[in-house]
């Protein structure tokens, strides 16, 4: 079966083209006029292995929130319908990431319950013009309550002994912990031969 999904968002603010398959090579094409946004969703598609097409126009004279936020609302309203009924999968993931002196623990559940907890460090406020650091948690909120996913973001480490974190590597090594649970989430786990993985029979 397909797992794949096409998601358009337009309002006032944006106009949001997603289009996801679960089961691919890690390919991403990926434009939202926010250059490091860009970078990360790029991240989620080669450390996730799912091909991500996303197109946003926002109203970028104004800031970059709208444009990220309903990115990732659309992002998650993707990922959920491409997930499907979830018959199969494993459900639970999780990984511990390192980016030189950054450690990231990510952990997932596509358990139909949005919950976004998420931990990192004061950063600087900006990566690049137009990335708001603050914006990092908002990203996994927006997409967590639209997948109806779990997702807990933990920063365990960020900056060398004596130094300043650096945010970059902060925030990248936090897509990329969220990728490879994400990763491990979806995957068909050939033990469950098709069952819903929850005692309650429902996801």
């Amino acid at each position: 079966m397909s797992r794949t999904a096409r998601i358009e968002r337009v309002t006032n603010e944006t106009k949001v083209l997603i289009e996801i398959d679960l089961d691919g090579t890690g390919q991403g094409d990926l434009n939202t006029g926010v250059g490091f946004y860009d970078h990360m969703l790029n991240q989620l598609a080669k450390h996730g292995g799912f091909d991500l097409t996303v197109r946003t126009e926002g109203d970028l004279e104004i800031d970059s929130h709208h444009t990220m936020e309903d990115t990732a609302i659309a992002l998650g309203e993707a990922f959920a319908q491409a997930l499907g009924d979830k018959r199969g999968i494993r459900r639970y993931g999780s990984a511990t990431i390192p980016m030189d002196e950054v450690l990231v623990r990510a952990a997932v559940d596509l358990s139909g319950r949005p919950y976004v907890v998420h931990d990192e460090p004061l950063l600087t406020p900006y990566i690049g013009p137009v990335y708001a650091t603050s914006m990092t948690r908002h990203i996994f909120e927006a997409f967590g309550h639209a997948a109806k996913v779990t997702l807990h973001v933990d920063v365990l480490r960020a900056c060398r002994p004596g130094g300043h974190p650096d945010a970059h590597h902060v925030v990248e090594a936090q897509f990329k912990a969220f990728s490879r649970a994400l990763r491990e989430a979806v995957e068909i786990d050939p033990r469950n031969a098709g069952q819903l993985p929850s005692t309650k029979g429902v996801l």
